[in-house]
């Protein structure tokens, strides 16, 4: 609440540079905002007489904005990207998605690692759950398994997600 929207007695008044009034009546605090040519802003309005800060609200508010704004720019948004093998990739195509799996979480994205079985190939999930273990040995060191090899329907997931450093 700023100015005229503060519907108390008497506020608690800190000033411009953040030095303590002390207790005053709402019409004598607001005058002085009035006189200094700044708002009155209600800043703890649950507290007992009510904080009152006499304060530019535009500048105030413009600078809380740039911060949000500023940690928005800093903030890095995770991907889930997926790679699908199958229960018989060859090696060399095996060799290509884990390089790209490595891409992946070196860039900070979560990797969802499925297998996906065609036709009777789902009698032997066991040659899938090996591809998946085998793809985790070979990057437990830059991730971590963050939901084990499970089979869903006709396919078989598991998720890595990058370690923190």
């Amino acid at each position: 609440m700023i100015n005229d929207e503060i519907r108390v007695k008497e506020v608690r008044l800190v000033g411009p540079e953040g030095e303590q009034i002390g207790i005053k009546p709402t019409r004598e605090a607001m005058q002085m905002a009035i006189d200094l040519n700044l708002d009155l802003v209600n800043v703890a309005p649950q507290a007992k007489p009510p904080v009152c800060r006499i304060m530019d609200y535009g500048k105030f508010r413009y600078e809380q904005q740039k911060k949000e704004k500023e940690a928005r720019k800093n903030q890095k948004i995770v991907e889930l990207k997926e790679m699908r093998f199958h229960a018989n990739t060859e090696e060399h195509d095996y060799q290509t998605k884990l390089r790209n799996v490595v891409k992946f979480l070196n860039n900070g994205d979560k990797v969802k690692c499925s297998v996906r079985f065609r036709g009777r190939e789902i009698a032997h999930a066991n040659i899938g759950q090996r591809v998946l273990e085998r793809v985790r040995d070979e990057v437990a060191d830059i991730c971590t398994v963050e939901r084990q090899p499970k089979l869903e329907g006709r396919s078989m997931i598991m998720i890595l997600a990058p370690k923190n450093n």
